[in-house]
């Protein structure tokens, strides 16, 4: 298992693609990801979502084709900030 950032491809990560659509960053890469979906780790537009931030995960898979197929992917929680 690795931790990795995950958030929305279109939204922090600049991947073409049309809506948003979950991905991760793997030694400086970006990926679509297989096997979850964007919605599944809570609603994306939300304050903490993954169109609003980059979250770290904790992950499992393998890049298949230029995508990670993941086997598991679990949200870690939201690092704190500075002033917090």
């Amino acid at each position: 298992m690795q931790v990795v950032e995950a958030s929305c491809g279109q939204c922090h990560f600049a991947m073409k693609e049309k809506g948003c659509t979950l991905a991760v960053r793997i030694d400086g890469k970006t990926y679509f990801v297989n096997g979850t979906y964007i919605d599944s780790h809570g609603n994306s537009h939300d304050d903490d979502g993954f169109c609003n931030v980059i979250r770290k995960e904790k992950v499992k898979g393998e890049v298949v084709n230029n995508s990670f197929k993941a086997s598991y992917f679990k949200l870690l929680p939201p690092e704190k900030k500075k002033d917090d």
